[in-house]
């Protein structure tokens, strides 16, 4: 399985949300590669259907899916988190993100 994670360089959450993901996988022992995609302009984002960072994705699915839009382009990301709005989803979102299975 691969875990992406993509940012852009103006938003520094995606660090923290990189070590959540490595920490989440680590202790549900989940088998995964993990690699860190940077969308650089807006073409990027508009071809990637990037929602902003950071953005979290297994097998291209997002796990935190948004509606769809006309345009997408670079910006920081947001999760509704029990604790209120955040940079970041918290580990129990990830986890249980990661054990949701694709629909065919």
């Amino acid at each position: 399985m691969t875990v992406e994670v993509l940012y852009f360089k103006g938003c520094s959450t995606y660090e923290v949300a990189m070590k959540l993901v490595c920490g989440v996988l680590a202790e549900t022992g989940i088998d995964a590669e993990v690699e860190l995609v940077s969308v650089e302009t807006d073409e990027d984002a508009q071809r990637l259907h990037f929602p902003g960072s950071p953005t979290i994705r297994v097998e291209e699915r997002d796990l935190f899916p948004v509606p769809e839009r006309d345009s997408w382009a670079l910006g920081c990301r947001t999760y509704i988190t029990p604790e209120g709005l955040k940079g970041w989803p918290t580990s129990q979102m990830l986890k249980e993100g990661l054990m949701v299975k694709p629909s065919s």
